[in-house]
């Protein structure tokens, strides 16, 4: 089963580009299959992490960031592939 990870963040106001560089040198305790970063107005960071483990299982995670970094907590979310069809 595949899972995927997604981390998403919003930084305060004109600190995007510090908030994707931090994200960018965080360090996973393992290697996913895929790693990809996005971004997106409003300051936004948004990190997909692929897994080949049960829903359940546990993963390494970003961690927060620093709080005068973001405007809020980090928000998480956990997803399984389904099958097409």
């Amino acid at each position: 089963m595949t899972v995927a990870l997604m981390w998403e963040a919003r930084a305060t106001a004109g600190r995007g580009e510090e908030l994707l560089t931090w994200v960018r040198e965080q360090p996973l305790a393992d290697a996913p299959l895929r790693r990809e970063t996005f971004r997106a107005p409003q300051d936004r960071v948004l990190v997909i992490t692929w897994w080949d483990a049960p829903y359940d299982a546990e993963l390494p995670e970003l961690p927060e960031p620093d709080p005068e970094l973001v405007t809020r907590a980090v928000h998480r979310w956990r997803f399984e592939t389904v099958a097409e069809g």
